[in-house]
């Protein structure tokens, strides 16, 4: 059973920023995944908790330079949004990197906070970005 499943629901229809969208599902399923089997290795949770938070923070730049760049209004409420969800993953990391467990709790947390954030944060900034730049973020999906 997948841990979190895709749907055109999620979807901001700019299809750069759902493709992201997406590689973050893989990732948070990848770890689930890797966490709840029997015999596990601590390497590959670490790569990927360690790809999240690269993957994260780069996603989350490219956000806030498109935020820039079109003047949106509510950047710097969304940028802090961003900045806890990047303190959360880091702090996930030094956890695990100290010996700690990926507990279900810390799937449950990146799950929801990912899910909430798509579809009530992110979605906020699509009809300003495609009002802003009708042509480049014209409706599609990835």
């Amino acid at each position: 059973m997948t841990f979190m499943l895709w749907s055109d629901d999620y979807s901001v229809r700019i299809g750069e920023i759902d493709g992201q969208h997406k590689w973050l599902f893989d990732a948070t399923n990848r770890l689930h995944d890797e966490t709840i089997k029997e015999v596990h290795s601590c390497q590959v949770i670490g790569e990927i908790i360690e790809g999240l938070m690269e993957y994260t923070m780069n996603h989350f730049i490219m956000e806030e330079e498109l935020f820039q760049r079109y003047g949106y209004p509510q950047a710097q409420v969304h940028k802090a949004q961003h900045d806890k969800f990047t303190a959360t993953i880091m702090h996930t990391l030094t956890d695990f990197e100290s010996g700690a467990v990926v507990e279900a709790e810390v799937l449950d947390t990146l799950k929801n906070w990912l899910v909430q954030h798509i579809l009530k944060t992110d979605t906020a900034y699509v009809p300003f970005l495609k009002e802003k730049d009708g042509q480049r973020f014209a409706a599609c999906s990835a």
